[in-house]
């Protein structure tokens, strides 16, 4: 320990030491945030509520009720226990970026080491070393490029956010490998990346998505010749009553789509039914071919029978979920209890689908961008 010399009567005490951080306020001393105290710089940012402790930032509406250390984060945008100002100066928020930074490296509990590359700072406390037991704490860096980056990173997801919000993509988007991939790959080019334009996203890159599938597809045309495959088709109508049949062929590579038929304008009778699933048995090849399902209507049974005449060794088998849909129809229309339960299913689920479309059309809307 220092000791002072009683002679030096120059010496004055630590504690009436004038501080650039404190104020003197009728003989007491206040904190720098204290509301007495107006030095800190982020009361210039900030009015006074009258009759309460709170602040308004003078850049947004945003109301804060702990002071002016918090109304620094919302302006730095650092998102600590305060929503980020949005309107706030690029120059003020530089500012209290700088501030908040120096507040945390200047605490005397933590010795801050400059590594060489200058890329990162550590931060660490002292223990004593008689107790080697005795483990040290680290703290994590506090740097300006840390809350530069967090504050980047915020106004990023919002205008993600924002772009699916108004273009009305379901939020599943985000949980996608696609959604993960695509930000991957902007991130790995760094700044100036310049999207696709829509000319590149309509001709260029459909054609090279294009082509991607279909060297896809042919890996599994050449499985199906090793090992069959089996045809299946999904037929369904919208609410114009517009009839679209799917073909899609399974093997033990996966589920390939191979086409789509718009059958509209097509009597669903067994004959033209017939025609068409025989086409797609001519396209992928009768000898790679297992079977053949479809649903249980009584068209398709009688488009089956009439194939399996033709096709000899191919096998006709109905959808097993199509059975399984006819037979729960059965049960609603026979047993009150199934059909009261059905009903109420059939509520939610339209209560669900108004809802999505109010949300799609709010979003969408010219009024609701306003």
């Amino acid at each position: 320990m220092a000791l002072s010399s009683g002679n030096d009567s120059s010496s004055t005490p630590a504690s009436a030491t004038p501080s650039v951080n404190n104020t003197i306020v009728g003989g007491k001393r206040l904190a720098r945030n204290a509301p007495g105290n107006k030095l800190d710089p982020g009361w210039k940012h900030a009015i006074e509520i009258p009759r309460t402790k709170k602040l308004k930032c003078k850049y947004c509406p945003k109301v804060i009720s702990a002071g002016v250390f918090r109304v620094k984060h919302h302006l730095a945008g650092t998102s600590k226990d305060v929503e980020p100002c949005i309107l706030v100066p690029e120059e003020v928020k530089i500012e209290m970026l700088n501030l908040l930074v120096g507040a945390k490296q200047g605490k005397p509990s933590q010795i801050q080491e400059e590594v060489v590359s200058g890329a990162t700072a550590t931060a660490t406390t002292t223990t004593s070393s008689s107790n080697i037991f005795k483990r040290s704490r680290s703290f994590a860096p506090v740097t300006l490029n840390t809350l530069l980056k967090k504050n980047l990173r915020e106004e990023a997801c919002l205008d993600i956010c924002i772009a699916i919000y108004n273009n009305g993509i379901p939020f599943n988007f985000v949980n996608s490998d696609d959604f993960k991939k695509m930000y991957d790959s902007i991130a790995k080019h760094g700044p100036g990346f310049k999207p696709p334009s829509y000319h590149e996203c309509r001709v260029k890159y459909l054609k090279q998505k294009y082509d991607v599938t279909m060297a896809v597809v042919e890996k599994h045309k050449a499985l199906w010749k090793k090992i069959e495959c089996i045809i299946m088709t999904d037929g369904w109508t919208d609410k114009r009553r517009r009839s679209i049949i799917n073909f899609c062929v399974h093997s033990s590579m996966g589920i390939v789509f191979l086409k789509s038929i718009d059958a509209s304008h097509i009597t669903k009778t067994a004959d033209k039914i017939f025609q068409m699933i025989d086409e797609v048995v001519v396209e992928v090849g009768e000898e790679n071919i297992v079977q053949v399902v479809t649903d249980n209507a009584t068209n398709y049974k009688a488009a089956g029978a009439l194939l399996i005449e033709k096709r000899k060794q191919i096998y006709w088998t109905p959808c097993a979920a199509h059975c399984i849909d006819l037979m729960l129809e059965d049960l609603e229309k026979k047993i009150p209890l199934h059909k009261d339960t059905i009903f109420k299913g059939k509520k939610l689920r339209l209560i669900s689908i108004q809802e999505d479309l109010s949300f799609q059309y709010c979003t969408a809307s010219p009024m609701a961008k306003i």
